[in-house]
């Protein structure tokens, strides 16, 4: 049975506020620029008031995802359309993993995993095909959020070419709206986010906002 990661959060601010949840951008080797997109948005009332928590999960099972898009990612845009996914392993310090697949564009999709050879512990690796431009393909990791797969990073895809990517168990609660799969600035919306480090082995976050805008973040389990 998977882990769930779960992150509550509670709103102690007089009015509505707007959630989004993001995470921390995976470590590339092979692609350029990384991009990062948000995986959950809702709002959420004052909690005297309504009692209400706001709760998130994301599945701890890795994904590696592949997703079509129109044009390179524009912040505030969504980063793309048809897209497909598999779970898949990190590569261990020693031994051997499902750490691998091969995408192809025609149809789009991603391979069963295998043990890939010279893949960065901590790492799995996207091997995309040879296709010509103007075609742009976003690859990296994805994660199951709330029930659905959503690209969390990426960056986009070269041509015949590997893309290492290690993902990394921490994860943002910002104020604010960002729709699910849309392109963010990480760097803008990190300052003064809430921050769910996962790293450690915790499985369950409480996060609340104070009245005065400041967050306090305790580990539950």
């Amino acid at each position: 049975m998977s882990t769930l990661l779960t992150i509550n959060v509670k709103n102690l601010e007089n009015a509505t506020q707007g959630f989004y949840f993001f995470q921390q951008p995976a470590i590339y080797t092979g692609g350029g620029q990384v991009y990062s997109n948000s995986l959950y948005s809702q709002s959420l009332g004052n909690y005297a008031q309504t009692g209400s928590i706001l709760t998130f999960q994301v599945n701890m099972q890795y994904y590696a995802g592949i997703q079509e898009a129109h044009s390179t990612p524009k912040v505030g845009q969504s980063s793309g359309f048809s897209s497909a996914s598999r779970a898949i392993d990190l590569a261990p310090a020693s031994g051997t993993a499902n750490d691998w697949v091969t995408a192809s564009v025609s149809p789009l999709g991603l391979s069963q995993p295998t043990s890939g050879t010279g893949v960065q512990p901590g790492a799995f690796r996207i091997t995309t095909p040879t296709y010509s431009p103007p075609a742009i393909y976003n690859v990296g990791s994805a994660v199951e959020v709330n029930g659905g797969i959503t690209l969390s990073n990426f960056v986009v895809a070269n041509p015949n070419n590997n893309t290492d990517c290690q993902p990394i168990l921490k994860y943002y609660v910002q104020t604010g709206d960002y729709t699910p799969g849309t392109v963010m600035n990480f760097t803008a919306s990190s300052v003064d986010a809430a921050v769910c480090d996962f790293t450690g082995g915790h499985s369950i976050i409480d996060v609340t906002l104070n009245a005065d805008g400041t967050w306090n973040t305790s580990i539950v389990k």
